[in-house]
């Protein structure tokens, strides 16, 4: 049964309130002893062991793809427009003709030419017919001469030296006129030559009114219809392009890389290639580099050439391309999250035998985004702390909890 406090009599209100003064005065002295206990006690760290993994350091860098090579086709001489067999998007083989060119100029040259050689022609004809006559001329006189000659030489008085002497100077007639069509011959024969020589250049120059591919690709542009008239390309005037034409079975990626990773690269390493807007991934190899630091920029200009065997690449894509500028197979590494940096020194806390602490400077390696290569400074299995830091001292206990490392991202690529 309760009663009003006022009804108690007098001693058991006075033990009441001193059973109550007695409760908190132990309550008190219980929490002030746990607090002081609490306080004594190592505070607890994360910690996890050194270990020997793979390593390696990687530099993702976005750019836009780009034809291995890309030209716009001009016609070598004016024409008009005859025939045009592609239009954007087409894809040629190299050699195949995209467009033919009426040249009425050129057509009629070659005819001129053709008459040309027929009409040298004819002169050679003519001038080795005067060759044969001229010969069976100077084999008679050479005859009459021999004869006379020996018979003068044989039978003296017999033959006058005066016929000797005519039949002498008619054969050096004859064989001096024989000399003389001979070379009337090579003359003829040598403008046929010209003349074919001119038919040759005049054709070679009607050849180029089929406008061919120089290499197999895709037209990604055309300038002209039918009918338009071409201007040479060779000329000094504004000329038009027929079509601009894309080798799509390569492509280049050109990667400008930071100054920092320029003494990585070398010709020959894999890339990976990523194409987000087609959601595909390929590999390329590093080609070309510039070999020098750009002043304004502080990069190095560096070609991968992408291969496009599925025809699924377009120009002007954007793409990331994802180097592996070092690699080390079995390196000792800590956590990132681990290291302490002071300007140029770098050191980690480790855990003695007693759970102590110790500061140890430590010289790094190759540096990812989650781990990091110790070259010098520490031994696999060794405990170092990766939690906060900045509250312990060296030589104080702790009490150590293993944990997970937390990882800044999926991968290990330093991205720029």
């Amino acid at each position: 049964m309760l009663y009003p406090l006022r009804t108690l009599p007098a001693v058991s209100l006075a033990l009441v309130i001193m059973a109550g003064a007695l409760t908190f005065a132990c309550s008190k002295a219980g929490g002030d002893a746990h607090a002081t206990a609490a306080a004594s006690a190592p505070p607890t760290v994360a910690t996890t062991e050194v270990q020997l993994r793979p390593i390696a350091q990687h530099l993702t860098v976005s750019s836009e793809l780009v034809p291995f090579q890309e030209i716009d086709v001009y016609a070598k001489e004016a024409g008009y427009v005859k025939e045009l067999s592609v239009d954007y998007g087409s894809h040629v083989r190299q050699g195949q003709v995209m467009a033919v060119l009426e040249i009425p100029e050129l057509e009629a040259q070659l005819k001129e030419d053709e008459a040309m050689i027929k009409a040298r022609a004819d002169e050679v004809t003519r001038a080795g017919e005067e060759v044969a006559r001229a010969k069976a001329q100077h084999d008679v006189t050479d005859l009459q001469y021999n004869r006379l000659n020996g018979v003068a030489k044989t039978k003296p008085g017999l033959v006058a030296q005066q016929e000797v002497d005519d039949a002498q100077g008619k054969n050096l007639a004859a064989a001096s006129n024989l000399d003389a069509v001979k070379g009337s011959l090579a003359a003829a024969n040598s403008e046929v030559e010209v003349a074919k020589a001119k038919l040759a250049r005049d054709q070679t120059l009607f050849d180029y009114a089929k406008i061919t591919a120089p290499f197999d690709g895709v037209v990604t542009q055309r300038y002209a219809n039918l009918g338009a008239l071409m201007q040479a390309g060779t000329s000094s005037t504004q000329a038009t392009p027929l079509v601009r034409l894309s080798q799509e079975n390569v492509y280049r990626l050109v990667i400008p890389v930071p100054e920092s990773y320029v003494r990585f690269i070398r010709i020959g390493d894999p890339v990976e290639v990523k194409v987000p807007s087609l959601n595909e991934t390929d590999s390329g190899k590093v080609a070309r580099f510039s070999a020098d630091v750009n002043s304004s920029t502080r990069t190095m200009h560096t070609e991968v050439n992408v291969p496009n065997p599925r025809g699924t690449l377009v120009p002007g894509l954007y793409a990331e391309a994802t180097l592996t500028l070092n690699q080390t197979g079995n390196a000792v590494t800590v956590p990132i999250q681990a290291i302490d940096r002071a300007g140029d020194e770098t050191s980690v806390m480790i855990l003695q035998p007693d759970n102590s602490v110790q500061t140890r400077p430590v010289t790094l390696g190759i540096q990812t985004a989650n781990y990091a290569e110790v070259a010098s400074g520490l031994t696999p299995g060794e405990r170092i702390v990766v939690s906060d830091r900045s509250g312990l001292k060296a030589g104080e206990r702790v009490t150590p909890h293993p944990t997970e490392v937390l990882a800044y991202d999926t991968g290990a690529s330093d991205k720029e």
